[in-house]
Parts: C-alpha cells; structure tokens; sequence
C-alpha cells in the first residue's frame, strides 16, 4: 500500500507556500501514476470545521516531491486527502489517503459553525439547488441544477472530464466521498440539470462542494445537505 506524509513542507498561514509530500510504498518514493479525471494527482485542503476546502493538482519534481499550490488559510485543523492512481497498482483503481495537519496561529482552536441544511445556494451569481434525500449505505440519485438570472444554465464546460466535481465531506469525522455526474461531457454545454448517484456511509450532515466551470471558471459552490 502506498502511504504519504510527513507533509515535508505542510500548508501555512502567511505568506500562501506550497505544500510538498511524496508517496512511498515499501519504503521506496513512487513516482510512476497514471492519470485519474486527466490529472495525476489531486490534492484536498479541508478545514476540520468545514469552512474551508480546496481542491489542487500537485506537479511532481523528477526525485518524486509533489507541491501542491495551496493558498493561505486561516490557523486552524485541518485534514489532507490525496487521490491517485499508482501505475504498478493501477488495476486496484484509485486510492485516497488522508492525513491530519496544524496551521499553528491566533484563534487556531477556534470553529465556525456549519451552516444549516439547505436545499440550495450561491456562488458567482450562479444558483445550485440539490434534489434528492440521502440515505446512509444506499446508493441514491442527486439531482444538480444550476441556472443564473432564473434562466438555466446550458453552457458548463468540461471540467476533469465531467460536467461538475462533486466532493462530500462528513460532519464530525471528515469522512471523504467524491462523486461525479452521470454521462460524457459533449463540448461547452452541459447543464443545466446533472445526476450524481450517491452512496455515502454515514447518517448526519455532509458539507458538498460543487464545482464547476464557465467561460474558463472554476465555480465552487458549498452547500450542507443532511443523509438519515
């Protein structure tokens, strides 16, 4: 199995640095992957609290370092997760691994509250309505829709090879699911409504972020949906 960490350089504060790791397995630095959504490494910042989440692709330097372009965050806990797929393994299919990080500063203790469930939200002048109730260890249909201005929106560009990346997060735990639409990306118009079959392994309250593209940006809207 394939382990990362220590993180050689973790995420900070201030100034935004780059966060470095490698992958090892059985002692020897990996450096052999192949690709899994066009990108062969993604990379996830999660704040403990859920207010925080980013979402990067790692380049590799030729002794095996990934550096991951973070941004600055706010002290806190946080959890990493890296997904990829590693070329000697690549019949086990992808692997995410997490591990747990500091960002030391003032208030680095201090939690904001999730927000409360919400059968929609907004980003960019973009609205993101969910459609669909979860249920914990059964696979269930999410209905994505997405308009602006009241007008669908039919002109999602491909992102990772989909029309939206979808990533949930647990409550409490920070259990880690990544779900992506149903269907082949088919040029600049996808939308407005996507379909994402869902099987999360825990009741309670999941923080999803959406992400999506337009006009070459990247949109990512957060929305908490509960699962009975």
């Amino acid at each position: 199995m394939a382990t990362p960490w220590p993180c050689a350089r973790p995420p900070a504060a201030t100034p935004a640095t780059a966060t470095t790791y490698v992958i090892t397995s059985h002692g020897k630095t990996v450096t052999a992957f192949d690709p899994e959504q066009t990108k062969l490494m993604h990379f996830y910042l999660i704040r403990s609290d859920l207010s925080g989440f980013q979402h990067v692709h790692p380049s590799m330097s030729p002794d095996g370092t990934w550096s991951a372009p973070t941004t600055a965050v706010t002290p806190g806990a946080y959890r990493i997760y890296v997904q990829f797929v590693p070329h000697a393994d690549a019949a086990g299919g992808a692997l995410t691994l997490s591990t747990r990080v500091t960002v030391p500063g003032m208030n680095e203790t201090a939690l904001a509250p999730l927000p409360p469930p919400s059968p929609s939200t907004e980003v960019d002048g973009y609205s993101v309505a969910l459609d669909g109730a979860l249920a914990a260890g059964r696979e269930v249909p999410l209905r994505i829709t997405i308009t602006k201005n009241g007008q669908p929106v039919t002109d999602l560009q491909p992102y990772l090879d989909t029309y939206a990346h979808v990533t949930a997060i647990h409550q409490g735990d920070l259990a880690f699911a990544h779900l992506h639409p149903d269907g082949a990306v088919s040029g600049d118009h996808g939308g407005p409504t996507l379909t994402v079959h869902a099987q999360l392994p825990e009741r309670g309250n999941y923080r999803m972020f959406i992400q999506f593209q337009t006009d070459g940006a990247l949109h990512t809207a957060a929305i908490t949906v509960p699962t009975r």
